[in-house]
């Protein structure tokens, strides 16, 4: 365990933040919170091994590549965090439950047991904050520029959980009305060619208690924001994640009417 003293990344770790595009003209601003699986060396891989590390469980496989070329399609900024989402998971409030999370998926998180505060400090000064501060400081330059934005966060899901099979390739996630608009006309898109069952709020749904992204930088300011959520295996291979960057990249602007 490290405490709240101690340096959780060495000093040959990268920084938790990606940035692409960031002089990018696209009024969509987009971010990905689970964009990587790294374990900061100190915590020792969580006591887990490499196929646990490579499941769902450590980070949104697939949508780093999506965010990547959708970035370079619309010329948008693009924030992404990079390390795995069990060390803390950056869309989640600090010290929620399922901030540090025991036991992901029916599988528990050695290194993740008994986390007390000061165990916890670490990973949320190096790692959540860092992102969200240079989330809210590229907002804050968008604003007080006054150009426009749209928020667009990126997620991917697994297949089954819990034993359940999930019927939909992808979803639009909203919490309040300033994100109902763009999410049903996205959703609305994206099912269209009747190739695909599309989740109104699933396979999951946007909260105050349970997420930290859209609340924060999307609904507390105000913008006009949506959550898609994309199956996983759809997008586990650079084929899947270029057509989908692809599809995102002509419905979204439709979408939003930009």
């Amino acid at each position: 365990m490290t405490s709240v003293n101690t340096m959780l990344l060495a000093p040959d770790e990268p920084s938790p933040v990606v940035e692409l595009r960031s002089s990018g003209a696209s009024p969509f601003f987009l971010v990905c919170d689970h964009a990587g699986k790294r374990i900061p060396h100190a915590l020792h891989d969580l006591g887990l091994s490499e196929p646990d590390l490579s499941r769902h469980i450590a980070w949104d496989i697939g949508i780093e590549g999506v965010a990547r070329r959708l970035a370079d399609l619309l010329d948008a900024h693009l924030i992404m965090q990079i390390y795995s989402r069990l060390v803390i998971d950056c869309n989640r409030p600090p010290g929620s439950p399922t901030s540090i999370a025991p036991l992901s998926d029916g599988s528990m998180i050695p290194g993740n047991q008994n986390v007390s505060m000061d165990d916890a400090a670490p990973r949320v000064r190096e790692i959540f904050a860092p992102y969200h501060s240079a989330v809210e400081q590229a907002l804050n330059k968008r604003q007080t520029a006054h150009t426009p934005t749209i928020l667009v966060s990126l997620h991917s899901f697994t297949p089954v959980y819990a034993g359940m099979p999930r019927p939909w390739q992808a979803g639009v996630l909203y919490n309040r009305y300033s994100a109902l608009a763009l999410a049903l006309a996205l959703r609305d898109l994206l099912a269209a060619p009747g190739d695909l069952v599309v989740g109104d709020n699933e396979p999951y749904s946007v909260s105050d208690d349970t997420d930290y992204t859209i609340p924060v930088h999307g609904e507390r300011r105000g913008l006009v924001h949506v959550a898609i959520e994309i199956r996983q295996d759809l997008i586990a291979q650079e084929t899947g994640q270029r057509e989908w960057a692809d599809r995102l990249a002509a419905l979204l602007p439709k979408a939003a009417g930009v």
